[in-house]
């Protein structure tokens, strides 16, 4: 009797990673050109912060500078009084990356999983306010916080962005809640839970990185912001950072290494945000894909 033997079926080659086909290089070449770009204005502003103004007027802001120059970013630390107003934004750019993710969450958890009634009518009203421009929502602000007295305070500032990142956070999470597996909901409560305790025990183990990217978007967002908190805070005792840089400009205008100097030393902590909880970023996008 003739035994046959057959062997395993032959493996596909496995592509080393580091032989990429010329579509990817291509690819890749394009967003190392892009990022480059987008990396000039801050090799300017760097350039030009640590130029004398003498350089600068001599060979303009494309010129290397003769000497290293701080005084720029030293009278811009004691003119605008940074350290106040870095706590300003750092305190106001956290509550309402807190409070919003809080908002939000509890918001999509009521229309997501509770199935609200007319949830996508509101769904779609939190989209629409989403749209609009905060020049349209920047009066009605100004005098609902005078009337209240809450006008040239942090308070105020924390509340409207608060409800503004709520607003874009509610209608992301509902979003997703639309889709939670019915399954997990439906044996949290044959085990009694209750819904307090499929929130925190269920919903939000799942939903935490996603929540993780929401809190560094929302930090950022607020950061950056200049209309509302010109607006709304005219005491150099409540400014933030934005709007302390825009207050080197005006009928004296300082100098352009100054001026740059500012705009580096604004920029540096928003920075050390983002690398800090770069990982956790990547790692909340990566998750969201997956699932």
């Amino acid at each position: 009797m003739a035994i046959t033997i057959t062997g395993a079926p032959p493996r596909r080659p496995v592509r080393d990673r580091h032989h990429r086909g010329v579509s990817r290089w291509v690819v890749l070449a394009g967003v190392t050109i892009g990022a480059l770009i987008m990396l000039v204005p801050f090799a300017f502003m760097l350039l030009n912060a640590f130029k004398s103004p003498g350089d600068y007027s001599s060979g303009g802001p494309l010129s290397w500078p003769t000497e290293f120059y701080t005084r720029g970013l030293r009278t811009y630390w004691s003119a605008v009084n940074f350290p106040l107003k870095l706590w300003n934004s750092a305190l106001i750019a956290g509550s309402v990356a807190v409070l919003g993710v809080v908002v939000s969450l509890l918001n999509a958890y009521a229309l997501g999983i509770g199935r609200v009634r007319g949830r996508l009518w509101i769904v779609g009203v939190f989209l629409l306010a989403n749209m609009l421009p905060q020049e349209a929502l920047i009066y009605p602000l100004y005098y609902v916080a005078k009337e209240i007295g809450l006008y040239n305070t942090r308070l105020s500032v924390i509340i409207i962005f608060t409800v503004i990142q709520s607003a874009f956070g509610t209608y992301l999470l509902a979003s997703v809640l639309g889709t939670f597996p019915r399954s997990l909901l439906e044996a949290a409560a044959l085990d009694g839970a209750g819904k307090w305790t499929v929130l925190w025990r269920v919903v939000f183990p799942n939903l935490r990185p996603t929540l993780a990217v929401l809190l560094i978007f929302f930090f950022i967002w607020t950061w950056n912001e200049f209309l509302i908190p010109l607006v709304m805070l005219i005491d150099n005792q409540t400014q933030t950072i934005p709007v302390a840089l825009a207050s080197l400009q005006g009928d004296r205008l300082m100098d352009a290494p100054t001026t740059n100097a500012g705009a580096l030393l604004s920029l540096v902590p928003a920075i050390l945000f983002f690398l800090i909880f770069q990982r956790t970023l990547a790692r909340g996008i990566t998750a969201g894909a997956e699932k």
